[in-house]
């Protein structure tokens, strides 16, 4: 089966026939591009929904990702991102497997079939050529015949006639002989040319146009092969990323089959653990002995005329605490419970980097307060403070992270010091490869001056001396939150215990302080609001008292910044008023002008004391 044999008349119909097929190809091509297309935008879009849902970095939304259902779903994106790039190798792989191979392929095959056809046409060509010649010559052929017949009667026309004269006859005699060689001339030709026509005619229909045709149709059936093979071609390559894909989907069932719901419920505890210890039972308050009642919400609110009962969140205007003195109800909620930092080695210790903290307060919820200060000698402060003190509690949190309950914050300090310890460890890093490339330098000094790392290798170890100061303040500040937990939730329990026993139901609810959802440690809306009414009633009841008379002055000598609640912040030199001296715990309490007050350790100041005024 030859298309040589059996199409030797079909040119025309061959010609358009391979044109249809290089169309199909190049459609082939196109619909592949297509193809690839939509691999690369199903990509970008999963990598986009991937991309939308991954957790913000420095955010809320990332700390959730610590639970096991947040691990998966994260795991989830993660997979659906190495999925998209399954379909991105999809896409590439056929465009340069297919796309550019059959775009090659075409030209060639274009420029093939050209040549092959040009071949074809220049055979017809030369075979009309020789049809030509042929009928060229026969019509030659036909016309000295003619000429040689009608030639001859006129010789015959002429012999015959006796009235013409010999030389005219003899001149037709010569004529017709003439046309007669001239007949057998053309004969000759036309018999030569003919041969030579059904010569070329025979090369032409059994030669050249069945290899030509032969070489048409193998161009053709190789064209039908190549695109079966980028058909297969095309579905193998979406075959081979189907292990791979697998593999994403078996990562998704891996990290769902890993969710934990207990390993979540402990990690809500660690996040939301407050460390206290719950209130202790409330002790029977015996109405039937009214003398007992010394600390009752009636000797709260009741005024000095004997009124009846008042809330503590109502309006009162009598005299409210009339066993304690006004300017000293608030000393023991705001005044330091730590002793006092020790009097630094040099003259100004606020130059010296990471120098003497000022003292820190412990945190207490508020109800331990009130039950100290009901039950304990009560120090010198007005009311104002626990106003300054409430909105300290509601703002900033403190470098110690003291406004945090006690489990909460030892996590917080723990994870610092761990920060603190890997800046450590890379600035040392840098440190050492700085002494390495000061060594090859010495070793080498055409590659560089050694005293030129002289400067950054002191500021790495400056910066490493920083950090650890910064580490060793921190873990001083865990060891006593590590060593005082326990023996705190002791005197919690036994505090609760004791004032829940004093105190209505009222105030030890609003004594009770919560957490937040997010982690952060505030009060209850209801508690702040009855505290606040607290607070401005007291205030009201002492914003018109006279401040507390000086008995003496003092000298700073040395600077302290007073960063806590009850402090307040001197300068070295600087001259202040003393209005109460150090009862033993080593805070002496200073006055600035009328309305800066507070404490300052007793060793970091020269006090004069007026001996007149501490007699009277």
């Amino acid at each position: 089966m030859s298309w040589g044999t059996e199409l030797w008349d079909q040119f025309d119909n061959l010609e358009k026939h391979t044109q249809w097929g290089i169309d199909i190809l190049e459609k082939y091509i196109k619909f592949v591009k297509e193809r690839t297309e939509i691999e690369l935008s199903y990509a970008k879009q999963l990598r986009n929904l991937s991309k939308k849902y991954q957790p913000k970095k420095n955010s809320k939304e990332e700390e959730e990702y610590k639970y096991t259902s947040c691990k998966a779903f994260l795991s989830t994106l993660n997979e659906m991102n190495d999925y998209a790039g399954q379909h991105e190798v999809i896409s590439e792989n056929m465009t340069s497997q297919i796309m550019v191979e059959l775009a090659r392929y075409v030209q060639e095959l274009k420029q093939e079939r050209k040549s092959n056809f040009h071949d074809g046409r220049k055979a017809q060509q030369h075979i009309e050529t020789c049809w030509k010649q042929l009928e060229s010559s026969k019509r030659r052929f036909e016309r000295d015949c003619k000429e040689a017949d009608r030639a001859q009667q006129y010789f015959e026309k002429m012999d015959a006639d006796i009235n013409v004269t010999k030389a005219d006859v003899e001149k037709a005699r010569q004529q017709a002989q003439l046309r007669h060689q001239m007949a057998e001339d053309s004969k000759a030709d036309y018999s030569s040319i003919l041969q030579k026509f059904n010569r070329e005619q025979r090369e032409y229909y059994h030669s050249h146009i069945p290899h030509i045709f032969q070489k048409i149709q193998e161009m053709e059936e190789r064209r039908v092969v190549r695109i079966g093979e980028s058909m297969k071609t095309y579905a193998e390559l979406d075959r081979q990323v189907i292990p791979i894909i697998g593999k994403c989907l078996d990562g998704i069932v891996k990290a769902a089959e890993s969710i934990d719901q207990k390993s979540d419920s402990q990690l809500v505890i660690e996040a939301y653990k407050s460390g206290f210890e719950p209130p202790g039972d409330i002790e029977f308050e015996d109405y039937a002995q009214p003398m007992k009642r010394t600390v009752s919400d009636n000797s709260l609110s009741n005024s000095r005329e004997g009124k009846p009962e008042l809330k503590f969140g109502g309006k009162s205007k009598g005299k409210l605490w009339p066993f304690i003195k006004k300017n000293k109800l608030m000393s023991l909620l705001t005044s330091p419970h730590q002793p006092p930092p020790p009097p630094p080695a040099s003259a100004s210790p606020s130059a010296v980097p990471n120098g003497p903290q000022s003292p820190k307060q412990q945190k207490e919820p508020l109800s331990h307060r009130f039950n100290e200060f009901m039950t304990s000698k009560p120090k010198i402060q007005c009311f104002r403070s626990l106003k300054r003190g409430l909105s300290l509690k509601l703002g900033a949190a403190p470098e110690d992270f003291s406004n945090l309950p006690p489990e909460q914050r030892r996590k917080k300090l723990q994870q610092k010091v761990h920060e603190l310890n890997k800046e450590i460890q890379k600035e040392m890093d840098q440190r050492d490869a700085i002494t390495k490339m000061k060594d090859v330098y010495l070793k080498n000094p055409q590659m560089g001056d050694p005293a030129s790392l002289d400067h950054k290798l002191a500021e790495a170890t400056q910066t490493i001396e920083k950090l650890r100061l910064e580490t060793q303040k921190f873990e001083a500040w865990l060891a006593e939150v590590e060593g005082r937990l326990p023996a705190r939730s002791e005197q919690t329990r036994r505090q609760s215990g004791m004032y829940d026993g004093q105190m209505p139901t009222t105030v030890t609810n609003c004594a009770q302080d919560r957490e937040s959802p997010d982690g952060s440690y505030t009060e209850e809306q209801s508690q702040e609001s009855e505290v606040k009414v607290l607070a401005t009633d007291f205030d009201d009841e002492f914003d018109d008292e006279e401040p507390l008379p000086a008995i003496g002055t003092c000298k700073a000598l040395y600077t302290f910044e007073g960063q806590n609640e009850g402090t307040i912040s001197v300068m070295e030199g600087e001259t202040l008023c003393v209005i109460e001296e150090d009862k033993g715990d080593g805070w002496t309490r200073i006055r600035r002008n009328e309305d800066e007050e507070g404490y300052v350790p007793t060793s970091y100041v020269e006090v004069y004391l007026d001996k007149n005024a501490k007699d009277s």
